[in-house]
């Protein structure tokens, strides 16, 4: 019997292996470094001194439950802040409402372009979500009364909640294509 290092097909199986193993490795890397990087990144319009030392005394409490699942880009509010909570939200929402709602429920069985239909829907519910998680986020912070928010107002709310959406988007393919990749089970 031939061992693969004898066996010139086996040895280049191997090698193949291996070189897919390394490049799911480097996508992992890269996809965290990003990720790291993005968590730094803080709304535009923030008092990041103000807001760490007003984060500071929320440790134990429900804020700082969700800043550990955040990554600690919530206690910076970057545009990481909402990580993929929405999408994993809308997907449990379509998820659910394809059981009991009958047109999607018919298109929950259509097999490839059903799937295909449902995650396009849960696309849409994902902007949906994060827009009205980032406005109502950046309306809680706004309101605090800690000046935490140096120019307040509509323009404030809005970039936070474009800056918040767009983090989260932003965060959303890199879940999906993790699937795809073979290295995590979101998407």
């Amino acid at each position: 019997m031939a061992t693969s290092s004898t066996n010139p097909t086996a040895a280049l199986g191997d090698m193949t292996r291996f070189a897919e193993m390394r490049k799911r490795l480097w996508f992992l890397l890269g996809a965290l470094v990003v990720y790291r990087m993005g968590t730094f990144i803080p709304v535009p319009g923030i008092d990041a001194a103000r807001f760490a030392a007003f984060f500071s005394t929320q440790n134990g409490t429900l804020l700082g439950m969700f800043n550990m699942f955040s990554g600690g880009a919530l206690q910076r509010f970057s545009i990481f802040a909402l990580n993929v909570m929405p999408y994993i939200t809308a997907s449990i929402i379509i998820q659910m409402a394809s059981m009991v709602y009958p047109p999607w429920a018919q298109i929950r069985k259509d097999g490839e372009s059903g799937r295909r239909k449902l995650m396009q829907y849960t696309r849409y519910g994902t902007v949906a979500l994060a827009a009205f998680q980032g406005f109502g986020a950046a309306l809680a912070i706004q309101n605090s009364g800690g000046n935490l928010v140096p120019n307040p107002g509509p323009q404030f709310l809005f970039i936070a909640t474009v800056s918040i959406t767009t983090g989260t988007l932003f965060r959303r393919p890199a879940a999906g294509h993790r699937q795809y990749a073979g290295n995590g089970a979101l998407g």
